[in-house]
């Protein structure tokens, strides 16, 4: 299920109307009819889970928001992959009456939740504790999980970025670099410290007789997840080969999906050879 996300744009969430389930004896059961008392849940891993959050995920987060970088950041994606998150799960109608006089959910299944912003992005919500879930929405269902099967979930969904306790005042977007490292779960790295990017960007830049160096640098505010690439270029170069340059070089570092996986955005920079 798709809705907007609150805080993620400025349109509002859609909510599913249902009823109740029962079983022949009336007890309270699932879409099919089949009773929920007795069914067995995996606990993957975490029972004894009372549904806090974890401190140090917490202060993690509370750091991030308010002083991104790179330490800030280094610091919050170990504690992301490590903690116990929870996503939360909603009831859709599957099949809806509507000979009377009001439609009526006559089925209904349980689905996760994707969260669209105004561009078109989306986003999988994940949750620290239940009581942030519940300060967006009381009436979902958490399903406890680890970082990597949540964003193994969210690719599988289509989402580009995982946000995290999002009606909080330490709501935070961990972007598509940061969802690919958790969903394979390898450390994350800025772009502008990542070997694999390092060596891909070199590569992509030997290939040009015009550029006789480069740089890689962080090519935004703190926390925005920009590469930079500066180019050296050879003096006397008219604005359509410099264009052409950068062209190529961005084409070749897109062509390998897991660098492509690493890199946030990409922007380009120029300085004269000397």
């Amino acid at each position: 299920m798709t809705t907007p996300a609150p805080g993620h744009g400025p349109e509002q969430e859609h909510r599913h109307q249902h009823r109740e389930h029962r079983d022949e004896h009336g007890r309270p059961a699932d879409s099919a009819g089949q009773a929920w008392a007795g069914k067995s849940i995996p606990s993957h891993a975490f029972t004894g889970d009372t549904g806090e959050a974890d401190t140090a995920v917490l202060d993690a987060l509370v750091r991030a928001h308010s002083d991104p970088g790179d330490e800030t950041e280094l610091d919050l994606m170990a504690q992301v992959a490590s903690a116990r998150w929870l996503v939360p799960i909603v009831t859709v109608a599957s099949e809806v009456d509507e000979s009377g006089l009001h439609a009526v959910d006559t089925r209904s299944d349980m689905a996760a939740v994707t969260l669209t912003s105004p561009d078109g992005s989306r986003a999988l919500p994940m949750f620290t504790s239940l009581a942030a879930l519940a300060a967006w929405d009381p009436d979902a269902r958490p399903v406890p999980v680890r970082a990597a099967a949540a964003a193994q979930a969210a690719i599988s969904e289509e989402c580009q970025v995982l946000l995290v306790d999002v009606a909080s005042p330490h709501a935070t977007v961990l972007r598509p670099s940061m969802l690919w490292a958790l969903a394979q779960e390898r450390a994350w790295q800025p772009s502008h410290h990542d070997a694999h990017v390092a060596d891909a960007v070199r590569a992509a830049v030997a290939a040009e007789p015009d550029v006789s160096g480069h740089r890689v640098e962080a090519g935004g505010p703190a926390g925005a997840g920009v590469l930079r690439v500066v180019l050296a270029l050879e003096p006397g170069l008219d604005a359509d080969r410099v264009g052409a340059i950068a062209t190529r070089i961005g084409e070749r570092i897109a062509t390998d999906g897991e660098t492509r996986a690493r890199i946030d955005a990409l922007t380009f920079a120029l300085e004269t050879a000397r």
